[in-house]
């Protein structure tokens, strides 16, 4: 009989969210694999662990290191896995050893806690019945550009991202630009002791931003929501003169003003929309 793979979630800052759960599985163990075992040395002595073995296991060799740790739970060994903050495997190292795991036929097993992911969009206000997780944002403005656009056509009008302090603002002027329409909830250093969360748009946010001479200090979660009227007239705006022709005629209209409205508009190339009028005249034999 194999061991079991525990996917512990630590604080995220405030100590007092660790979960007695945790704890104990973390008591128990024989062995934890840690994203840093001196950050995590500083947790277990905290949570009054002593004598637990810590091995690393971080980005740097997740690839590596799996095999290893699924020999000791293929054994009957129990594990811990843990990252620096939060939940493992969100953003952060430990899904390579999960699905090995899986794939080995461990146990694997979720206990679960503080997550900055979740902790954010609970403050946020915002519709979240759907949202999408980009994890950090990238570090070229192009791509953050790219990445605003894709999520003009997401389903889900919440996304959520991480941003480090250095570019949080260079970022935000990025969305400022692609998407001035949004509403952001910034939240910064969550549970800890100077925790600060920032609302508005994207503009108002940098005003803040800029108002605030401790603004770098400390990692950013950005839930960011997109108005319902922004989706809605893109899913709705007609895509051909031929469709809004038709949909103006349905309305009352006649084929020849809807043309003109269409042409006065610049909706589309005016070549196009008479086009389109003379073939709906003619194929439906309407005026």
């Amino acid at each position: 009989m194999g061991g079991t793979l525990y996917v512990v979630a630590t604080p995220i800052g405030n100590m007092g969210d660790m979960t007695s759960r945790g704890r104990e599985v973390l008591a128990s163990v024989d062995m934890i694999a840690a994203e840093d075992t001196r950050t995590s040395g500083v947790l277990l002595d905290k949570l009054g662990i002593d004598g637990q073995k810590l091995v690393a296991y971080h980005k740097f060799n997740e690839e590596a290191g799996a095999t290893g740790l699924v020999r000791i739970l293929e054994e009957g060994r129990s594990v811990a896995l843990i990252t620096d903050a939060g939940t493992p495997c969100v953003s952060d190292p430990g899904s390579v050893l999960v699905r090995e795991a899986i794939n080995a036929g461990v146990t694997v097993t979720a206990v679960p806690g503080a997550s900055a992911v979740a902790a954010a969009i609970s403050v946020s206000g915002f519709n979240t019945v759907a949202f999408s997780f980009f994890g950090f944002l990238p570090r070229r403005d192009s791509e953050i550009a790219d990445v605003m656009e894709r999520i003009k056509g997401e389903y889900a009008r919440v996304a959520v991202f991480y941003e480090s302090p250095r570019r949080i603002k260079d970022s935000l002027k990025v969305i400022k630009k692609v998407l001035p329409e949004a509403e952001l909830c910034l939240c910064n250093d969550l549970t800890k002791k100077f925790e600060r969360i920032y609302r508005g748009s994207p503009a108002s946010v940098l005003s803040q931003l800029d108002d605030n001479p401790d603004y770098a200090k400390g990692e950013y979660a950005l839930v960011l929501s997109l108005p319902p009227c922004a989706r809605e007239e893109k899913e709705s705006a007609p895509q051909s003169p031929e469709l809004a022709i038709l949909a103006a005629v349905l309305e009352g209209s006649t084929v020849r003003d809807a043309a003109a409205s269409l042409i006065r508009a610049g909706a589309f190339p005016k070549n196009e929309i008479k086009r389109a009028a003379i073939a709906l005249k003619e194929r439906f034999e309407i005026e």
